[in-house]
C-alpha cells in the first residue's frame, strides 16, 4: 500500500524546479512510497516537448533524477547530490498519452554513496526510460546543518 509523502521544505525558500509548489515554472512533483520504492506522476504539457508530441529527454532525465533525490531523502534518511546518472531512453514518451509515472528504488546505501534505479512509464504504462544513479550522500548531521534536511520523520504526515 502506498502512502503520500509530505514536502516539508518551506515554499518561501524552496524554489526547486522539480518539487517546489512555489516555482511557477517547475514540475511541482508530489510523491508516494511503499516498502520498495518512491513514486510520482506528472502530466506533460506542450511546453515540455522536444520533437512534436514527444517529451523532451532533459525533462525525462529531470523526472528520474528528482524522484531519486526524494528516494534518498525518504529511504536513506539523508540528503545528497547526483554523482552520476546513466539514462537509457527506450522509446518515445508521447505527451498526448497522458500522465507519466516515475519510480525510484534505493539499491544500496553505504556511507557516503547511494545507488538507485529509476524507471519512467508513459500514459499507457509502457516502460520508456530507465536510469542508474549514483548519489553522494551527506551524513545526516551535515545534511541537517548545511542543507536544511529536516529529518526522515518530517516527510510523513501525522498518523501515516
Amino acid at each position: 500500500m502506498r502512502r503520500k509523502i509530505r514536502n516539508p521544505f518551506d515554499p518561501a525558500f524552496n524554489k526547486c524546479f522539480g518539487c517546489s509548489s512555489s516555482n511557477a515554472s517547475g514540475l511541482r512533483l508530489v510523491f508516494e512510497e511503499d516498502d520498495k520504492a518512491l513514486y510520482t506522476e506528472w502530466d506533460p504539457a506542450t511546453w515540455s516537448q522536444g520533437y512534436i508530441n514527444m517529451l523532451h529527454g532533459g525533462i525525462i532525465a529531470t523526472l528520474l533524477d528528482e524522484t531519486a533525490a526524494w528516494c534518498v531523502n525518504v529511504k536513506a534518511g539523508t540528503s545528497g547530490v547526483t554523482s552520476s546518472m546513466t539514462v537509457r531512453y527506450l522509446r518515445p514518451v508521447h505527451i498526448s498519452k497522458g500522465k507519466v509515472s516515475v519510480e525510484a528504488s534505493l539499491v544500496s546505501h553505504d556511507g557516503r554513496k547511494a545507488i538507485l534505479t529509476g524507471r519512467l512509464f508513459d500514459g499507457e504504462g509502457r516502460l520508456c526510460a530507465e536510469a542508474d544513479l549514483d548519489y553522494f550522500v551527506y551524513p545526516e548531521a551535515v545534511a541537517r546543518h548545511r542543507y536544511h534536511y529536516p529529518g526522515k520523520e518530517a516527510f510523513y504526515y501525522p498518523g501515516s
